[in-house]
């Protein structure tokens, strides 16, 4: 019989960390065991009010679950018993590592799939003033790649002060559902010039189909828009990429589903990650493997990580040992 338990935790933030919808300066998680025969699953999850959310619903979900594994629940079963979200993907999570430790094949193995190698992530400088995020560029100029939140009126100034900042960075933003398609129209020929490669979900996901009459000269990233394969038919014409992120599809299960499919239908792929620790992004590179955009650097921006932890060098993130993850 499988065993669950369920907490909550939370991880200080170095600073604060911003976007278009607010501040925090904690990470806020959800962790899931799986225990069966003495071996031990892990899996993390963030709670996302976006997405109608908080800790106790997602708490509340994970405990729900008792019965179900008690009478022999397995991950192919839960995706069709839970929704897609954090609470499946922690549970997901979860199953995939206990799997990894009951058969004695690491996680790349059980998905058929061949060793992953280390992914360079994206570094994210958070939403602040010009100043600022000209400062934190100066201080990450060397990393090979940088994500800007974005969310008003300053933005051109943003960025423009950043690039003089870090002039051999590739850039990508992310406006976080809060521009409009005026904006998107005015601000991507000037964003293009700075040499910005993406821009990641201009408008609000409910107005998004205003980007398929509309040219897009740097290429947009659906993420509030995609979570699972179930959406992917709505963005046809509206976006040239997708953000996959396993709290959006409820675990690495559907994540990988979705990658196929995106990748089969042309569109690009990011893999992108909430505010968690080293646990969260493990399952994460793995799925990141060949996708031209990565952004898994949560344990960069928090000033503790769980140990043992994933091992990052520079921008650059190993595979999960097996003490961590899978």
């Amino acid at each position: 019989m499988t065993l669950l338990t369920v907490r909550s935790e939370s991880w200080p933030i170095r600073g604060s960390f911003t976007i278009s919808r607010g501040s925090k300066t904690s990470a806020e998680v959800v962790v899931v065991e799986l225990s069966r025969d003495g071996n031990i699953g892990r899996g993390e999850a963030v709670p996302y009010a976006r997405y109608g959310e908080s800790m106790q619903s997602v708490l509340d979900e994970v405990e729900s679950l008792h019965g179900p594994l008690a009478e022999g629940l397995d991950r192919q079963g839960l995706q069709a018993l839970l929704p897609a979200g954090a609470a499946r993907n922690a549970i997901d999570l979860a199953f995939w590592d206990l799997e990894s430790k009951l058969t004695g094949k690491r996680h790349w193995e059980l998905a058929g799939l061949p060793p992953p190698l280390p992914v360079v992530t994206a570094f994210t400088l958070s939403l602040d003033t010009v100043d600022n995020m000209a400062a934190k560029a100066a201080e990450n100029a060397e990393r090979p790649l940088l994500k800007l939140k974005l969310a008003g009126p300053d933005d051109l100034d943003r960025v423009a002060a950043v690039r003089r900042k870090a002039p051999a960075a590739r850039i990508i933003v992310d406006a976080n559902e809060a521009w409009t398609v005026a904006q998107y129209t005015a601000l991507a020929p000037r964003l293009l010039a700075l040499g910005v490669e993406m821009i990641e979900q201009p408008l609000p996901a409910g107005d998004d189909a205003a980007l398929a009459g509309i040219e897009r000269p740097v290429p947009v990233c659906a993420d509030e828009s995609c979570h699972d394969t179930a959406t992917l038919a709505d963005l046809k014409g509206r976006y040239d990429m997708i953000n996959i992120k396993l709290d959006k599809t409820g675990g690495l299960t559907e994540a990988l589903k979705l990658k196929a499919a995106a990748e089969a239908e042309g569109y690009g792929i990011m893999v992108g990650c909430m505010l968690a620790t080293s646990l969260a992004m493990a399952p994460g590179v793995l799925l990141a493997q060949g996708a031209p955009v990565v952004d898994l650097d949560g344990p960069l921006l928090l000033a503790e990580d769980r140990q043992p932890a994933l091992k990052i060098e520079g921008s650059l993130v190993y595979p999960p040992a097996t003490a961590l993850w899978g």
